[in-house]
């Protein structure tokens, strides 16, 4: 099969998931926290087609990294506004290392069981291994790069429940810039991005790594 084809059909359904996870996450700790507009939108749905943002889509397919439209959010309902947009903003990421931490275990067990075919690159435990390391990887991505203090991403919101009001919406009016000038600078210092973002995730990734594999030992 051709690599760029294989590559697609896997990175597909891993986006799907991870996107709409995500962004479920969001809507899903609003509404417990008293917001009823994303559930009111329709976005507490795990359809994709309800989440993706066709920018962000792009950009993961280019870069490996990206994001899904911005669940609507609503402050004014929670009882604490600062707390609460700083869990609904944080939930999104953490869905994320959940999800990474959860397809870990199945991908140390396929390398366990099947490292013969793993490394001959055939059958199906090839690409299920080649599906579950994406799962991983690209989700760890997605928690370190959304925790960026840039908009649109839940950085930029979280920083609403750290920095005093008056200037973080003097940060936000310069929103539209500030992100226009990140995804200009992902896109064209790729490889100089990616090396700052393995700074965080490469330990995420082999923290986790190391306790599947501790656990894991304990059975097989």
């Amino acid at each position: 099969m051709n690599e760029t084809l294989h590559y697609y059909i896997l990175m597909i359904p891993v986006l799907l998931l991870s996107l709409t996870f995500h962004e479920v996450s969001h809507g899903y700790i609003a509404y417990r926290l008293g917001d009823m507009t994303a559930k009111n939108e329709g976005r507490l749905t795990l359809n994709p087609l309800k989440h993706l943002d066709p920018v962000g889509t792009l950009v993961m397919f280019v870069a490996g990294i990206g994001w899904a439209k911005p669940v609507p959010v609503n402050p004014f309902y929670f009882r604490d506004q600062k707390k609460g947009m700083m869990l609904t903003s944080v939930a999104g990421p953490l869905s994320n290392l959940l999800l990474a931490f959860v397809s870990v275990f199945p991908l140390e067990v396929t390398i366990i069981t099947n490292y013969e075919s793993i490394l001959a690159g055939t059958g199906f435990s090839f690409y299920l291994y080649q599906f579950l390391r994406m799962l991983f990887i690209i989700n760890i991505n997605l928690a370190v790069f959304n925790l960026l203090p840039i908009p649109p991403l839940d950085g930029s919101k979280i920083l609403s429940a750290v920095l005093p009001t008056e200037t973080y919406f003097r940060f936000m009016q310069y929103e539209r810039y500030i992100g226009l000038a990140f995804l200009i600078a992902i896109v064209f210092l790729r490889d100089g991005f990616g090396q700052i973002l393995g700074f965080f995730t490469t330990p995420i990734a082999k923290s986790m790594l190391w306790v599947a594999e501790k656990i894991i030992g304990l059975f097989i």
